[in-house]
């Protein structure tokens, strides 16, 4: 199957949109005020969307999928486990902030590439 530069593009958008709802979801943990202005619904509602559009569009990689897959649920059991804790812990926190410098560099990588791409088209 043929990709356009168009699809390359949308999928690194994707990529990036669901490393944003991920470095949000972290955020929540440690900050008040970004659990009460961004209602957990909204964020679960439009991270569940991008997801599973990515996981369609990884089937065809199933290495890349799977790494996604573990990536998306380390995250998100993680978050979970600080939210139910209330504040988190050192070492809970040392992991959030680990996941987040992670997030970061994706994020401002394919960020810039989707810039470049649309800066072609």
């Amino acid at each position: 199957m043929a990709v356009s530069a168009h699809d390359q593009t949308d999928i690194a958008a994707a990529l990036v949109r669901l490393y944003v709802f991920l470095t949000q979801y972290l955020d929540r943990c440690t900050d008040e005020a970004a659990r009460n202005s961004y209602p957990d619904s909204e964020l679960r509602k439009h991270f569940d969307e991008t997801r599973r559009q990515l996981m369609d569009i990884l089937s065809v990689n199933p290495v890349v999928k799977r790494k996604l897959t573990e990536e998306c649920d380390r995250i998100l059991h993680l978050g979970a486990s600080c939210l139910k804790l209330g504040a988190p812990d050192a070492q809970t926190r040392e992991a959030i902030e680990a996941e987040r410098a992670v997030l970061r560099s994706k994020t401002i990588a394919l960020s810039d590439l989707v810039a470049v791409f649309r800066a072609l088209a």
